[in-house]
């Protein structure tokens, strides 16, 4: 299958393509660099130049495409209006090109705010619509598409996609740590964090492409919710810090923008997609990648 794959040189999206190469497919990623190109390039994979800014790029992409696989966020947290807004876009774009073909379009979205207080299963709409929405709005404005013939597939990863190699939110708390010379966790530390390793969300991704239906919300959770404590004390042990309870008027000033989300409880389950895609997660627990070191090295 020719696939259409936006953010192909991430975190996320490098496993991806791998996987889908390994399986066969013919792969076309975005990239945005010279060195995203080149490092796409030696995978296999073919390149098209662009961003998420270039709509008219991003609708060639998918209208050569026999499936799209959209993973590119601009992740701006200094300016989220702005970066959701892009979000809503580019669905747009990649929407409006595949109505009518039946072809899958799958994309990026997460079970953070989901159902707070409780698991988030797949069968709970996303509560986030309109264009000021977290994402813009991206989920619902891509399953409006399934009526128009487009095989809209959601990919909801857990908050930590975790790995050697990762860059994002556990990264982020490590770096803090170290940097305050203790790990925190916010309050009691009972809240919690779904999880899921690089591997297991890359083939999660790929079975979704062949297997899922229109419509289908993809869970990509391994770890149903790990507590902020328990993320914290693994930290602890590997930097050789003390652990810390952060209390909740403090945590903004001590953890930055990273501070809303690792107070948050984000535990999602994701039984029904292991059933309906037959998908067993076999990869570390977060836990395990935290003492191996995959987020120590300074």
């Amino acid at each position: 299958m020719r696939v259409f794959v936006t953010g192909a040189s991430g975190w996320i999206g490098s496993a991806v393509v791998d996987e889908l190469l390994a399986e066969g497919h013919e792969v076309t990623g975005l990239a945005r660099s010279e060195s995203s190109a080149a490092a796409l390039e030696a995978t296999g994979a073919r390149v098209r130049r662009g961003d998420l800014d270039d709509l008219d790029g991003i609708r060639a992409g998918a209208e050569a495409a026999e499936a799209v696989i959209h993973l590119a966020n601009k992740h701006d947290f200094s300016d989220q209006a702005a970066s959701n807004a892009a979000e809503r876009a580019a669905v747009q774009t990649l929407g409006d090109a595949l109505v009518g073909t039946g072809r899958p379009f799958l994309f990026a979205s997460g079970v953070a705010g989901l159902t707070p207080g409780r698991l988030a299963n797949e069968n709970d709409p996303s509560p986030f619509h309109g264009p000021d929405a977290l994402r813009g709005g991206a989920e619902n404005l891509a399953f409006e598409f399934v009526e128009q013939g487009v095989r809209s597939i959601a990919l909801r990863f857990a908050p930590t996609v975790h790995g050697v190699g990762d860059h994002g939110f556990i990264a982020a708390i490590t770096a803090i740590a170290r940097e305050k010379g203790v790990s925190g966790y916010p309050g009691d530390g009972t809240n919690r964090w779904a999880a899921v390793h690089i591997s297991d969300a890359a083939r999660l991704v790929a079975l979704g492409l062949t297997e899922a239906q229109a419509g289908a919300r993809l869970h990509a959770v391994a770890e149903e919710g790990i507590p902020s404590r328990e993320i914290a004390e693994t930290i602890g042990r590997a930097l050789g810090l003390p652990v810390v309870s952060i209390p909740a008027d403090d945590v903004p000033a001590h953890f930055g923008w990273i501070g809303a989300f690792f107070a948050a409880d984000l535990a999602a389950t994701s039984v029904l997609t292991r059933e309906s895609l037959g998908w067993t997660p076999t990869g570390p627990t977060l836990i395990e990648d935290l003492e191996a070191g995959a987020y120590s090295a300074s």
